[in-house]
Parts: structure tokens; sequence; C-alpha cells
């Protein structure tokens, strides 16, 4: 099968939600399908060139940042990516159009099906959602909310990463919706440590943004001073000097370690050497980064925010605490005082990530495209 993939952020650009559909696009192009991708250019990146077996075209869009996505950015990749991506239809004559993000690229999506009669099937992720993720989006869906409703509609078939991105989506957008979780790669020879570290190592990666909640973080792990931690916040953000001064002031600099916005690769391995992830966002749709902690035996120290509730069974793999109760996240933070509970909880999470494999996610989406493909027929 011929699948043209379409996102506005794509690794190294973006986060998890590009890093979900180069992971897709790897596993299907394991299964034997041709896939091509068009997405956004960021500086120092090639224009077009071959990854894991299938091809990535970049499109000039103005983006200069490769972790932050500004609206006219946005808005630039529907216009600039419309021609060439019709352009590669006409001569590839794909068999499906793959839409990461309603918005914006399932404006591109919908635009090119109706210019070429080609079907789309979309991935819908929480910032897709009105009130998904109400600290980035909610003044954006105020201005564009009238003219969504025909992205979803004109899907041939819809997929949200997490049951509870599917039910918020449902509640705007009444039309059938399959769920698909992000998946990882699993190593079949895979042998994490499962011992615990000492110091304690814990690890968030992801945009220091408002939703990831990280003064709370910070805040957090200073009421708990009195365990042995060292944390590590890998990533980049407009937050991310605030955070640093925020550190500062509680006197916690020697304990916590900021390795920048590292690769995909490089994220996997600082995974794989810590002990427990600690997320406690205010919103999420299904993290990658939480799927890869449960494939690197990490415990997971989380908030109740969307597809987390997917991830993590309280108590067994780790913590999970309402959002509204603060004081829930530093009392669970004592589990770190105990390595016995702690050893159990990464066991526990090495073997609940096999659900999340991405052969069977591939699979998932196989199914999927050829049932729209025998329906447009």
């Amino acid at each position: 099968m011929k699948i043209l993939v379409l996102n506005y952020e794509f690794p190294p650009v973006g986060g998890g939600g590009g890093r979900a559909c180069a992971d897709i696009c790897k596993a299907l192009a394991a299964r034997g399908h041709d896939v091509k991708v068009v997405t956004a250019h960021a500086p120092g990146l090639p224009r077009r060139e071959w990854l894991d077996g299938y091809e990535v075209r970049r499109v000039l869009t103005g983006r200069r940042s490769r972790f932050r996505a500004s609206f006219p950015a946005m808005a630039a990749y529907l216009v600039t990516a419309f021609l060439p991506a019709r352009r590669l239809i006409r001569s590839w004559k794909p068999d499906i159009l793959h839409a990461h993000f309603a918005v914006p690229t399932g404006v591109l999506a919908n635009a090119l099906a109706g210019a070429t009669g080609i079907p789309y099937v979309l991935t819908v992720h929480l910032g897709d959602v009105p009130g998904g993720v109400p600290q980035k989006t909610d003044h954006w869906f105020r201005m564009i909310y009238r003219f969504t409703p025909p992205i979803w509609k004109n899907a041939a078939a819809v997929a949200a990463v997490s049951a509870f991105t599917r039910d918020l989506a449902q509640a705007h957008y009444p039309v059938p919706i399959e769920v698909i979780p992000n998946g990882v790669e699993l190593p079949p020879d895979r042998d994490p440590d499962l011992c615990v570290h000492d110091p304690v190592k814990l690890i968030f990666a992801g945009r220091f943004q408002p939703q990831k909640n990280l003064p709370f973080l910070i805040d957090a792990l200073a009421e708990r001073q009195d365990l042995n931690w060292h944390c590590t916040l890998v990533g980049d953000g407009p937050q991310r000097e605030d955070l640093r001064a925020q550190i500062a002031r509680h006197g916690m600099e020697a304990r916590f370690s900021f390795p920048g916005w590292v690769t995909p690769e490089e994220v996997w391995d600082l995974l794989g050497s810590s002990d427990a992830l600690v997320m406690p966002s205010l919103s999420e749709g299904l993290p990658v980064v939480g799927v890869q902690a449960l494939a690197q035996g990490l415990a997971l120290f989380v908030n109740a925010a969307g597809g987390f509730v997917d991830l993590v069974d309280d108590g067994v793999n780790g913590r999970i605490c309402p959002v509204h109760k603060p004081e829930c996240y530093v009392q669970a933070l004592g589990d770190l005082a105990d390595p016995v509970r702690l050893a159990a909880m990464k066991e526990a999470s090495l073997k609940k990530s096999g659900a999340y494999d991405i052969a069977v996610v591939a699979q998932s989406y196989e199914s999927l495209f050829e049932s729209v493909r025998r329906e447009h027929a």
C-alpha cells in the first residue's frame, strides 16, 4: 500500500506527536508499505531524506524553532505543502493520506482529498480537541472552532491516541472514532536494568510549557528533599530559565540536570538509565514518553491527565494522582524511599508495555487503511 503521511511536525522537529508519527511510519515501512512524509522544514535539516525505509520531504514554512511552532508557521505549512503534496499524489498515486493532528494538518488533508479524491485517515491528539489542552489551545479554538467540523466529518476514518481523547472529541465532533494508542518499538533482546539507583534517578522529557506543570514538579520535589534523588529535565521551551531560577531558590541546583533538546535516541537512552518518570501534567493525550518509560521499565509518577490513566495502575507500576489534589503527588513521591517497592513498580511497567508494541499499533493502522481503501475502491 502507498501511504502519504502529512504532519506539520516530524522528528527532530516537535514533540511526542511527531515522534509517534515517525514510529508508525517506520513500522509500516517494515511491514512492506511504501511510505512518504510531507512535513515542515526547520534550520539545519535536509529538504529530502530517507529514514528507516521511508522518505521525508520538508517544505519551507518560516519555522525557526524545532521545539515550538508559531501560528504563522503552522498556517504557512498548509500553504507551502499543498502544491508539493498534490504533485506527489499525481505522480506517485498513493492509496491513503494519513494526517496527524486535525489542526492544522487536517485542513491540508481535507483540501488534498477534495482536489484528488484520495481518502484521508485522521489521527487526532489531545490538542486537536477544544478543552483538551486549555493552557495552550483554548485561545486558538475561540477563533477557529467553527471551521473545524468538516475536517472530522470528511475524513474516511478517525483514530484517537487514547480513550480519553476519543471521548472528549466526540462531545464536539459526533463521528465514529477508533482508539489506536501511540506505540514504541520493543527490541526482542531488550534487558533493561530494573535495579534501583542510589540516588534514585528521576526523569522528565518534553516541552517546558504550562501544560506539563513543571513549576509544581519542582516545588513537590523541594518538599521531598529528605529523599535521595536526582532529576533530569530533558527538553526545552519558554519556561526553561524560570525553572532554573525556581530550582536555585530552593537551593537544589546540584539535584537537577538540564541536557536540553536531545535526539529521540538520546531520550531512549536517558530513560533506560532512570528509575522513574515524573510528569504531573495538567493534560495529555497519550504521551509517547510515557509509553517509552513503560518499555524501559520505569515507575511512573503522574497526574490522572488524559491517556496517563491507560498507562498507570496506581500502586502497581507507579502512582497516579488527581490533577486537583497536589498534596497527593507530594505524598506519592514518598514511595521513592522504598527501593523494593520501586523495583516492583519498574518490573510491572515492563510487563505492561507489551500492549503498546509498535508492531501491534502498525497492524491496527494497516487494518484501518485496508478497510478505507476497500470502501473507496
